[in-house]
């Protein structure tokens, strides 16, 4: 494929990521610093918090059945066409939270119409992942594949660099009353204007040439294909086993490092919260540099060798975060945060590739999406609601700490078990012939 058209490949998906993260990270910033107050005002400010968050775990529990339905879709017929879908229904939901009604309005029914507009993102990201990344992963070539298929990857640190930004943009210019009254909407109706932005550059890109010539195939063969859902659990349960195990480090890390640490700065720390958006932009933008480097370094030595260095990192990271935030310095805030984005690169980078390499192209969406959302329910979701707990039990983070490296200690023994992917022909995944008609994994675990 031509430098030039794959670069337009990559950049339409890192853009349109990038839209869909900054919705889905500005709920989570939101919850962190202004939902508590406005959907839960009738509680401490903790309690609103765990509540607020509450509404942003639910989110994830849509996540799983988006990666079903967009999956399941886009192995049928395309990633281009679900991946404009997922683009209309993020920024559709996010531009009507900032139109919601507030507790003191509409009482109860403020939190309920909130928690659903939740549910419509979750489902929204729940395919958009999975697309964005096979999209560029299908288009590249094999060599490369880590450097390529980590742009869309930078959508997360981008779309929360953005969100981080335009919430810490208002709260500098604005009074406590007046982003609480109404200033706090203003970055979900920005959503619209994004969105558009977004559908003009996703509709100009082409479809998946390996998707395309997988179809033919399969339009060519005389036994029917079985569903997607089926032939992925029947030919790669361990690969979706593997994906949703070295998830758990890097899901619950990432939230715990970017929305949870947004209460805890401001509400245990008692640091103002510009401050604390301050330091997750500082990191946020550092991570966007950060995961390309890993991407062409897993192209080098391996997309396990790379994973696993993130992981034990982050485990080992968890011990020391919390010790420098309540230090309420700000530059050892930044340095905080900065080097637990920096190990979170280390996963997050390969994982897209890594993920890829994994599954037959008839099941990639599907394959691929399953193991990326069915474990952020276990992880990303609760993440920000267990650390709450956790510091209202025991007053301290060391809990939380110990949280993260269980978590760091799960993705470890995936991995582990997972074999390496680096170099491989994702056209060869599966033998020809043998794409949905039940034949045994040629990538076992």
């Amino acid at each position: 494929m031509p430098r030039t058209n794959l670069w337009k490949v990559v950049g339409a998906s890192l853009i349109g990521t990038t839209i869909e993260w900054y919705d889905y990270f500005l709920y989570g910033t939101s919850a962190a610093l202004v939902f508590g107050k406005v959907f839960f005002p009738n509680t401490d400010p903790l309690t609103g918090t765990l509540l607020s968050f509450l509404t942003y775990a639910i989110g994830f529990a849509a996540r799983p059945i988006g990666a079903l339905v967009f999956g399941h879709f886009g192995d049928r017929i395309g990633r281009k066409r679900l991946l404009v879908v997922s683009l209309l229904l993020m920024g559709g939901a996010t531009t009507l939270i900032g139109c919601l009604p507030t507790y003191r309005q509409v009482g109860a029914l403020a939190p309920v119409l909130l928690t659903a507009l939740r549910l419509v993102q979750g489902f929204a990201l729940g395919g958009e992942w999975g697309g964005a990344v096979l999209l560029v992963s299908e288009h590249g070539d094999q060599r490369r594949r880590g450097f390529w298929a980590s742009w869309p990857q930078g959508g997360a640190p981008a779309g929360n660099l953005l969100a981080a930004g335009a919430l810490s943009l208002l709260t500098a210019f604005q009074s406590d009353a007046t982003f609480l009254a109404w200033g706090w909407r203003v970055p979900f109706l920005l959503s619209s204007l994004l969105v558009m932005v977004g559908m003009w550059i996703r509709l100009s890109v082409d479809e998946s040439p390996l998707f395309q010539q997988a179809l033919a195939a399969a339009k060519a063969r005389p036994v029917p294909e079985q569903p997607p859902l089926v032939a992925v659990l029947r030919n790669h349960w361990r690969d979706v086993l593997v994906a949703m195990g070295a998830r758990m480090a890097e899901n619950i890390s990432y939230y715990v490092l970017t929305t949870f640490v947004l209460a805890y700065a401001v509400e245990h720390v008692h640091l103002h919260k510009q401050t604390a958006l301050n330091a997750v932009l500082i990191g946020s933008a550092v991570q966007f540099a950060l995961i390309p480097l890993f991407g062409a370094l897993s192209d080098r030595v391996g997309r396990k060798p790379v994973y696993l260095f993130g992981a034990l990192g982050t485990g080992v990271w968890a011990f020391v975060f919390f010790g420098l935030v309540d230090t309420r310095s700000f530059g050892q805030l930044v340095l905080a945060v900065t080097v637990g984005l920096f190990f979170h690169s280390a996963m997050y980078a390969p994982q897209a590739a890594f993920f890829s390499e994994l599954f037959a192209t008839r099941m990639r969406y599907s394959g691929a999406s399953i193991g990326a959302q069915f474990s952020s329910v276990a992880a990303g979701a609760p993440a920000p609601l267990i650390a709450t707990a956790l510091l209202k039990g025991y007053g301290n983070a060391t809990p939380i700490a110990v949280y993260v490296a269980l978590a760091a200690v799960v993705t470890v023994i995936a991995v582990l078990c997972a074999r390496e992917t680096r170099g491989r022909d994702l056209a060869e995944v599966e033998p020809a012939g043998v794409a949905l008609e039940g034949a045994a994994s040629v990538v076992p675990v």
